[in-house]
């Protein structure tokens, strides 16, 4: 069942289930702290109405900087900003950035633990339409072998915005991951956002499988064990925070005596993403029998949904890897 401590949307589950996309939590959320923070600033690469940051130079335009088509400069400004007293936020497709501006990225943000968060927008799949070169798969991968960065992939609009909100108060590089398409809302505006948590979306006292999953596939995962949940005890969590890993909560759940194994569930690449950051802890401290649903190959344009279903990271496929795991 739903668990009732995190005051999750309790009409997930309706066929008119709220959608809204993730992206404009991070539009919102820029808007709010712009209000509060005379020092956030915030850069694009030509693309403030995708990237949802127009809002915020429409109110606070001698705060906004448009760098045209130079994600490396975009990265550079912002690295002199954020050793500078302002709290930066670049935003581009991630495909670009952190994508084509690795090296800048790593070099003046990172290594310098410059105070700047990137946003990095149509990532996964569900781009869709743009297909595979604005499809951002590897993003989580790229970032993640950085030193001296967090990383967060929320589920749902107001995820996004808590997380964005959150990623001020913190000094230092962030990398916030936002996808393109509407998704429904999970949670709601009380669910608290515990950065560096793995929450219990769906709980069972002693499940049999747990599945992990990060950013708008936390939605396929629910709605999996809601048609299994006569069936099979099982248990999702909901792993916004990539890096740090919430690793407490990882050998808690490795040791329960019920359990029989773990899925990861991500749009990226399987390769370098949440499913192998999890794996290289457990393999450390307590090996389980694992399932990894992700990406193998690049995808190529159309409907989200269709896309989902082809390169099985839907409901189903979730399904079958807990079926394959238990049998």
């Amino acid at each position: 069942m739903l668990n009732p401590e995190l005051k999750l949307n309790p009409k997930i589950f309706d066929e008119d289930v709220e959608q809204k996309p993730i992206r404009d939590g991070y539009g919102d959320a820029l808007v709010e702290l712009g209000e509060k923070n005379p020092n956030v600033v915030v850069l694009t690469a030509d693309l403030a109405e995708s990237t949802r940051v127009h809002k915020f130079a429409e109110k606070f335009p001698e705060r906004f900087i448009e760098c045209g088509v130079a994600e490396q400069n975009m990265a550079g400004i912002a690295a002199g900003l954020g050793v500078s007293g302002k709290i930066a936020f670049i935003s581009s497709y991630a495909t670009f950035s952190p994508g084509k501006n690795w090296e800048t990225i790593r070099t003046t943000i990172v290594y310098n633990d410059a105070n700047v968060k990137i946003a990095g927008h149509h990532a996964g799949i569900v781009t869709g339409p743009d297909g595979p070169t604005h499809q951002a798969t590897e993003d989580i991968a790229i970032t993640r072998c950085w030193p001296n960065i967090k990383i967060i992939s929320p589920c749902d609009y107001w995820e996004a915005k808590k997380a964005t909100l959150y990623s001020a108060e913190v000094y230092g590089p962030f990398y916030l991951r936002f996808v393109r398409d509407q998704s429904p809302i999970i949670t709601t505006r009380e669910t608290p956002f515990n950065f560096g948590k793995i929450e219990k979306f769906w709980f069972s006292e002693k499940p049999e499988i747990v599945i992990f999953a990060t950013g708008h596939l936390v939605y396929q995962a629910l709605l999996a064990a809601k048609d299994l949940e006569k069936e099979i005890q099982l248990m999702v969590c909901n792993v916004h925070t990539i890096k740090p890993l919430d690793e407490k909560t990882l050998i808690e759940i490795a040791n329960l005596s019920s359990l029989k194994g773990i899925i990861t569930v991500e749009d990226h690449q399987i390769k370098g993403g949440l499913g192998s950051a999890i794996a290289e802890f457990l393999v450390q401290t307590k090996p389980l029998k694992m399932k990894f649903i992700g990406l193998t190959t690049f995808a190529e344009s159309g409907k989200p949904q269709d896309l989902l279903k082809k390169y099985k990271l839907d409901k189903e496929a979730i399904k079958q890897a807990i079926f394959e795991l238990i049998f």
